[in-house]
C-alpha cells in the first residue's frame, strides 16, 4: 500500500475511522480534526497510527516537517550506507 495522508486513509473505505480509533486507543472525532488538519496528531499516536495502517499513514506522513527530528532513527534508516 503506497503512502498517503490520514485524511486519505481514513476517507478511502467506510468505518476505517472507528476501526482505527478502537485500534489506537484514541476517540474517532479526535481522527477526524487530525485527518481533517483542525489539531495535529499527538505523537504518542503517531507510531501506533503508522502500525495499525500496515504503513499506508507513515510518521513523515504525519510530520512531514520536523520527523527527522523527533524520529532520528528513521532518517539514519534512510541514509545512503
Amino acid at each position: 500500500m503506497a503512502s498517503m495522508d490520514l485524511h486519505t486513509y481514513l476517507s478511502a473505505k467506510r468505518g476505517r475511522q472507528k476501526h482505527l480509533a478502537l485500534s489506537i486507543g484514541a476517540h474517532a472525532p479526535d481522527l477526524c480534526r487530525w485527518a481533517d488538519g483542525r489539531r495535529r496528531v499527538p505523537l504518542q499516536y503517531a507510531a501506533l497510527i503508522e502500525q495499525h495502517t500496515n504503513g499506508a499513514v507513515t510518521r513523515k506522513d504525519l510530520f512531514p516537517d520536523t520527523w527527522q527530528m523527533i524520529w532520528p532513527e528513521l532518517a539514519a534508516q534512510n541514509a545512503p550506507p
